[in-house]
């Protein structure tokens, strides 16, 4: 299946057949699982249809015990290496003394002889 190839209605048709071959698995009755997730039988035909809405969906993944499906897409998003590249230049490198005026010559407490 080329999933770029189908039109948004097929997607959504395919994802409402796919949750109804787990409803089967489940051994489950429509009415039964439209119970547990709190919606009518009609609502659920209708997300078998495509249609319906995205939370009756996620609370039937939740019902069959197919809620990991969706951590995919719930994932953090890594910063690509281009991102971290240029956040680097931002990191601190190393440490730099301040002068101070109170410092003879405005010179570095090394540049002084001072050991610290």
């Amino acid at each position: 299946m080329n999933i770029y190839s189908m039109t948004n209605p097929a997607i959504t048709a395919a994802l409402g057949e796919r949750l109804e071959e787990w409803r089967l698995t489940r051994n489950m009755t429509q009415q039964m699982l439209a119970a547990e997730i709190g919606i009518t039988p009609k609502s659920y035909r209708q997300l078998v249809a495509g249609g319906g809405k995205l939370e009756n969906y996620i609370a039937a993944l939740r019902a069959l015990h197919k809620l990991d499906l969706l951590e995919n897409l719930l994932a953090p998003v890594p910063i690509s290496p281009l991102q971290q590249l240029k956040m680097r230049g931002k990191e601190r490198q190393r440490a730099r003394p301040t002068l101070s005026k109170s410092q003879p010559g405005g010179m570095a407490p090394e540049e002084q002889g001072v050991d610290w």
